[in-house]
């Protein structure tokens, strides 16, 4: 990884979303095994609602990880055991009366790579809206019309809703799953690495997005680029071997770390 200044990286110096400091995810002293591999060591944060909270680290640190633990995605994979606390507006979404399903509609996720449905866009969209019993045409329209205005598509697709989502760019497509996870009207939105197979003005799209969506949702999002972490988020978190380093905001962590780990990595010291 190049090394960088702190003070080369331009900081988000935009307000928080009003009412961004309340607390909506919270988690105590959470550990994930994978059989016998401790991939998360007592991770214990609370993120505000409708902030834009970055977990950044090398590869391999957990962040991902910890990500897919808020809408129970490692329920998914074989072996693995999960202790502690995660609780969402104040509910333990790990407590045996959770409905899953119903916790996947509150956690709406975007992908690393875009992943379409081989349907047109206007289908890829009404699909989950349609599961959660939305029949009326007028109203799957207004949705469809809507969450595409929101994902900053709507001017690029309209005349075309009924062709393949698959001729759409790559740019594209991912808004369109991120138009497709905010149909639903989802509290949280994660976002697994969405930009790192855009090219950077398709990349520059999703963060412009991301800022505005911040005023409906709460979104956590994984990244690899630092300084893509540093233009777009309120809080950061910095993870190195399964371990929480530090977590603040964003321009304090960036050119005032409290931990020498986090200087190192976001000077490029290693990383």
């Amino acid at each position: 990884m190049a090394a960088f200044s702190p003070s080369q990286v331009t900081l988000n110096a935009r307000p928080p979303a009003e009412g961004a400091g309340t607390p909506l995810i919270q988690t105590d002293s959470v550990n994930l095994h994978y059989g016998t591999t401790q991939a998360l060591k007592n991770i214990s944060v609370t993120l505000g609602e409708r902030h834009v909270t970055a977990f950044i680290g090398p590869s391999g640190c957990g962040k991902s990880t910890f990500l897919r633990c808020f809408n129970r995605m490692n329920d998914l994979i074989d072996s693995v055991r999960i202790t502690g606390s995660i609780k969402i507006g104040g509910q333990d979404i790990y407590s045996p009366d959770v409905d899953v399903i119903e916790l996947r509609k509150r956690i709406g996720m975007v992908f690393q790579r875009s992943n379409p449905f081989p349907k047109s866009i206007y289908d890829n969209i009404t699909y989950g809206l349609k599961l959660h019993g939305m029949t009326a045409k007028s109203d799957l329209d207004a949705a469809v019309e809507q969450s595409l205005r929101s994902a900053a598509l709507w001017d690029e697709v309209k005349d075309r809703l009924n062709t393949s989502a698959m001729g759409l760019s790559g740019g594209q497509q991912q808004r369109l799953c991120i138009a497709r996870a905010i149909a639903i009207k989802p509290e949280i939105l994660l976002m697994d690495e969405p930009a790192s197979a855009l090219d950077p003005i398709a990349t520059a799209k999703i963060e412009e997005l991301i800022i505005e969506l911040k005023r409906e949702f709460t979104i956590v999002i994984v990244t690899h680029n630092m300084q893509q972490a540093a233009r777009i988020s309120d809080h950061t978190a910095f993870f190195y071997l399964g371990e929480l380093i530090e977590f603040g905001p964003t321009a304090k962590l960036f050119t005032n770390p409290s931990k020498k780990q986090t200087e190192d990595y976001v000077t490029g010291r290693f990383g």
